[in-house]
C-alpha cells in the first residue's frame, strides 16, 4: 500500500511523532484530501495535552488544512477530485440534537472536529466528511488560505454577525494571532477600528493593517481611552487574558457590546452595574461552518484579507508547535507538505 508522512500524538501529553502511515481510502460520504498547508492552531493543545473529553489515541493534530481533493467516496456528488478545498474546527453535525434541528451546526452537541474527532492535518493525507469542506478561491494559496479556516472565520464570522454597523467605532483587543486579522477584516468592512494591545511596538503593525487607532494597555487606562474616542459599538475580545477584558468593559458605548473569541484562562470578573447602566451586553462567538470558512476566504480574497505566517516543513510540527505557544510567533505558524 502507498505510505504517507504524518505527525500524530500517542498518547495525552505525549510528543509530537514523525510516522509513516497507509494513505487513507475514503468511505461513503467522505473525500481524501492532499494536503498542502495546514496551521497550527492554540487549540491543538486541546488534543496535545488531552484536554478534550473521549479522545482516541493516536491521534493526528490539525483543522486549518488547505489542500487538494484526490479521491471521493460513495454518495460524494457535490466535490470532485481537483477541487482545492479546506477543513477547519468544524468538522460535520449529527443533524439531529437540537442545535442541528434549529441550524445551528456550529453548536452540534456531537460535532466533529478535524485533528480531534479524525486524524486531521499534520500529514500529507486527510480523509473528510463532505458537508466539512470549503471551497479555496484561487486568488488564495494553500499557506494563505490554512490560516483562514480556524483564527480567520472566527474573527471574521464575529464581527459580521455582531451589532456593529458600518461606520461604528469597533475595538479589536489584542494583536496576536486571531487580533491582527480581526483588524483587518474590521477595516475592510467598513469600522472606525481600534487596536489594543500591550506595548508601543505594535502600534506600527496595527495601523499599518487597517488601524485608525491604537491604544496601549501598558500606560493607558483602555477603558477611559475608548470612552474619549466616544465608546466602542463592540469590542472583540481575543485575548486570553481575563484582566485585559475586565479593564476594557467599560469602554463600551450606550448599548455596546462585548464579543469574546478569545478564551482566558481565569474567569472574568464583571460589574452587573456597568451592564445594566449602559444597556450593554457580553456574548460569545463559536467559528463558524464550513459555508462561513468559504465567505470568510472569498471575503479575504476580494480585499486583501491575509494572515501574516511563518512556515516550517512537516518532520518540524514540535518546533513550529513550541513556537506557537510560546506566544511568540509571528503572527501564525503554518505546516508545509513536501509535494506542495
Amino acid at each position: 500500500m502507498p505510505k504517507m508522512r504524518a505527525v500524530q500524538v500517542s498518547k495525552a501529553n505525549g510528543p509530537f511523532e514523525l510516522v509513516e502511515r497507509e494513505i487513507p481510502t475514503p468511505s461513503p460520504g467522505k473525500v481524501r484530501i492532499k494536503i498542502q498547508a495546514c496551521g497550527v492552531c492554540h487549540s491543538d493543545s486541546m488534543l496535545k495535552e488531552g484536554l478534550f473529553p473521549h479522545i482516541q489515541y493516536p491521534r493526528v493534530p490539525g483543522h486549518e488544512v488547505a489542500g487538494i481533493i484526490d479521491a471521493v467516496g460513495e454518495k460524494v456528488t457535490a466535490w470532485s477530485v481537483g477541487q482545492r478545498v479546506g477543513v477547519g474546527w468544524y468538522g460535520g453535525h449529527c443533524n439531529s440534537c437540537e442545535a442541528c434541528r434549529r441550524g445551528e451546526f456550529i453548536l452540534c452537541k456531537n460535532m466533529k472536529i478535524a485533528g480531534i474527532s479524525y486524524d486531521g492535518g499534520y500529514a500529507e493525507y486527510m480523509i473528510a466528511p463532505q458537508e466539512a469542506l470549503a471551497l479555496i478561491p484561487e486568488e488564495l494559496s494553500a499557506i494563505e488560505a490554512a490560516p483562514l479556516l480556524c483564527a480567520g472565520i472566527t474573527t471574521f464570522n464575529a464581527l459580521r454577525n455582531s451589532i456593529a454597523r458600518a461606520g461604528d467605532r469597533v475595538a479589536i483587543l489584542g494583536i496576536g494571532g486571531l487580533g491582527h486579522l480581526a483588524v483587518q477584516f474590521c477595516s475592510k468592512m467598513g469600522f472606525n477600528t481600534i487596536a489594543i494591545a500591550r506595548g508601543k511596538e505594535k502600534e506600527t503593525m496595527a495601523k499599518k493593517l487597517g488601524a485608525k487607532q491604537y491604544i496601549n494597555s501598558q500606560i493607558s487606562d483602555v477603558a477611559q481611552e475608548l470612552q474619549k474616542l466616544g465608546g466602542a459599538k463592540v469590542i472583540l475580545s481575543t485575548v486570553t487574558h481575563q484582566g485585559a477584558v475586565s479593564a476594557a468593559i467599560e469602554g463600551l458605548s450606550l448599548d455596546g457590546q462585548l464579543v469574546i473569541v478569545g478564551i482566558p484562562f481565569e474567569p472574568i470578573q464583571i460589574s452587573a452595574l456597568t451592564l445594566i447602566r449602559g444597556n450593554r451586553s457580553i456574548k460569545g462567538w463559536a467559528s463558524g461552518t464550513s459555508i462561513d470558512s468559504e465567505d470568510t476566504m472569498r471575503f479575504s480574497a476580494l480585499t486583501g484579507v491575509r494572515s501574516i505566517n511563518q512556515t516550517f516543513p512537516l518532520e518540524k510540527a514540535a518546533e513550529a508547535y513550541q513556537l506557537m505557544m510560546s506566544g511568540k510567533a509571528h503572527f501564525r505558524v503554518v505546516l508545509t507538505m513536501s509535494h506542495s
